[in-house]
């Protein structure tokens, strides 16, 4: 029979792990990944199981013990210290030394005869001598040679045969990989502006130069990621007017997503934005800051675009002779035509769309965020995501994908980095509670990061419209504390631009999708004020910089939020409390789990509300909060003990 026959032990319910081992797990640079899985032999001997682990690129493998924890369950961790891949697996067998060191500890207490108990020992110790080397190997034989009870229960001498485990027949499990990104992944703040909407003055197309002139203004409020959508040529062809109007007037400047014009494609600019060198300098300008630059990767082009006269064979014609534009019927985007990936010619098409993203990136960028990427197919993105990462660890890759569970999940499982959600529709306090639960713990949370917005251009909710200012300080206070990536369409949501087109629907009037604004930003109304001390709170606090161990607390109000991030040890708590109604004044009690926060429920401690500055001192788990949305909404409180 086959030698996996002599195989006693099983291994089983390894996590983490998707999808049997189809998909990566997804981690950080500098976390750790707590394997666990439960293992277990027939009888009654002991075992002996280890977590193995390297770097993609390196050969050789750490090994790290596993603990046994209950029911034969077992559990080990390692951290990933650079970015790329890692891969895992764990091994098995019988400890054959330790199984007999436990078994003469019970004859020498009962008083039995050992003799040939340590004839046994010494073979085994000979065994774990000729796998060692120098003064290891010495102490090994010697200990067989003149083996006693007290010699042979030893710490010492356990401690050193341990080093030299005898590997008969071990299990060994599949090995699984995880990706590791760097710390940007984890924790990120967006923020969305149109550069051709930054401009001084009204009335004047804005340049990279302009947006030069913005880059203090999103320091000085923490942002780190500032997005831009397209910034291509635009085609002129069916190019859409002012609040979506199928027909532009003179002067209106279309849709950036509808790219392509007679100055170029995807790997060319807007002539009225500025130059390519113009780009690259405001990349400098912006990283010297600390604030990297993302770009819209939309795959699709406008009538006007060079691939339709290059490359016809990438798009689907229609029976009269035109070519299929997109359609979300009854919405119809006569401006802006899909590619064909079901086209014969699916290969040059898949290679030209990543040399899009290779131009941008020999450019310098390395965010990305990624327009509707649910419409194109997912081998595409398996097979391009993969090969990018590869050569570029750093990548980060947004997936805009506003459809079903299963296919939001399935993206992120295929490699993009980041996603957005559903937080937008997700505004009681059960939704909240609920998704967030879903979205922080395994298995969703091995390979899914959720970046939270509470408005997009194409997104302003009921919430905002009816809420007004009220509404946009609960909504960002969440955002950035539910989650550890957020980001805002930023001029529209520091004015708290709320104004929809229409009835039930969730578009802007005069959105700025289909024309140039121009705002005051030193209006006094703005609310950069609040978004820069929210920041400056996250920066300050590492537990808000992680979505683990978020954790709901009970509020004895339905219109109150209440819940804490921690860190591992408990040295940074923050507990936020957020009145869901932007009405009326809210109040009720909260109730904390001092011990999970190693706080004494027996004496008073020192809650600091890290929005107002306000110091108080609670006593006990449970607390009595009131907060009046027409000031400040919120509690974001640090627990001292």
């Amino acid at each position: 029979m086959a030698d996996h026959s002599r195989v006693r032990i099983v291994i089983r319910g390894v996590r983490p792990e998707i999808e049997c081992g189809r998909f990566p797990v997804k981690r950080t640079v500098g976390e750790d990944v707590e394997v666990e899985a439960d293992v277990f032999a027939d009888g009654h001997d002991a075992i002996m199981c280890v977590l193995r682990h390297r770097h993609g690129d390196e050969a050789q493998w750490e090994q790290t013990p596993m603990e046994p924890l209950v029911n034969d369950h077992w559990q080990g961790r390692f951290v990933v210290s650079r970015a790329g891949s890692y891969v895992y697996t764990l091994s098995a067998w019988i400890d054959h030394f330790g199984a007999w060191s436990r078994d003469l500890k019970k004859r020498v207490a009962a008083g039995q005869d050992i003799s040939i108990d340590l004839a046994i020992g010494s073979n085994l110790l000979k065994l774990a001598a000729s796998r060692a080397s120098g003064d290891d190997a010495r102490a090994l034989n010697e200990a067989a040679g003149s083996l006693t009870a007290d010699l042979a229960l030893s710490d010492s001498l356990a401690a050193i045969a341990g080093r030299y485990p005898i590997h008969e027949h071990p299990a060994n499990y599949k090995v699984l990989v995880v990706t590791v990104d760097r710390e940007r992944a984890r924790f990120s703040a967006w923020y969305e502006m149109f550069p051709r909407s930054a401009a001084a003055e009204p009335g004047r197309h804005g340049t990279f130069k302009d947006c030069e002139r913005w880059i203090p203004h999103i320091e000085k409020m923490g942002f780190n990621v500032l997005y831009f959508p397209p910034i291509h040529p635009i085609g002129t062809t069916h190019r859409k007017g002012r609040n979506n109007s199928p027909r532009a007037e003179a002067g209106d400047p279309g849709s950036p997503w509808a790219i392509g014009g007679a100055e170029g494609g995807h790997k060319s600019i807007h002539p009225a934005l500025g130059t390519l060198e113009d780009f690259r300098r405001l990349l400098r300008v912006a990283g010297e800051s600390g604030i990297e630059i993302a770009l819209d990767l939309a795959y699709q082009s406008s009538p006007d675009h060079p691939y339709l006269k290059e490359h016809p064979e990438w798009f689907r014609g229609r029976p009269d002779g035109t070519v299929q534009y997109a359609e979300n019927p009854p919405k119809k985007y006569e401006d802006i035509h899909p590619f064909d990936f079901e086209s014969e010619h699916w290969q040059s098409l898949w290679n030209e769309l990543k040399s899009i993203v290779e131009f941008w990136i020999e450019q310098g960028v390395r965010i990305f965020r990624v327009d509707n990427p649910h419409t194109k197919p997912f081998a595409f993105w398996e097979w391009m995501l993969g090969d990018l990462k590869k050569k570029h660890p750093d990548l980060l890759f947004l997936s805009e994908a506003f459809t079903r569970p299963n296919i939001m999940y399935h993206l992120a499982r295929l490699g993009f980095t980041q996603s957005y959600t559903y937080f937008t529709w997700r505004n009681t306090k059960t939704e909240l509670e609920e998704y967030f639960t879903e979205l922080t713990r395994p298995p969703v949370s091995d390979f899914f990061r959720p970046n939270v917005w509470p408005n997009t251009p194409d997104i302003l909710h009921a919430y905002l419209q009816e809420g007004g200012r009220p509404a946009f300080m609960i909504r960002l206070i969440l955002a950035a504390t539910l989650s550890a990536s957020y980001g805002i369409y930023g001029p529209a949501f520091e004015l708290q631009e709320n104004t929809p087109k229409g009835e039930d629907t969730e578009e802007y009037l005069e959105s700025e999708k289909y024309e140039i604004k121009y705002r005051n930003m030193s209006d006094p109304s703005s609310l950069r004020g609040l978004i820069s001390r929210v920041n400056a709170i996250r920066l300050e606090n590492a537990s808000l910089q992680s979505n683990r161990r978020l954790e709901f607390h009970r509020v004895d109000n339905p219109g109150i939020i209440g819940y804490s991030k921690r860190t591992a040890e408990n040295e940074n708590v923050i507990v936020t409390v957020v009145n869901l109604d932007w009405r009326n004044t809210q109040s009720g009690f909260i109730e904390l789990p001092l011990d999970e926060f190693g706080i004494d429920p027996g004496h008073p401690y020192t809650v600091k509300d890290l929005l107002t500055g306000a110091s108080y001192t609670w006593q006990g788990p449970r607390n009595y909060i009131e907060l009046r949305p027409g000031e400040i909404p919120a509690h974001i409180l640090r627990l001292d003990d």
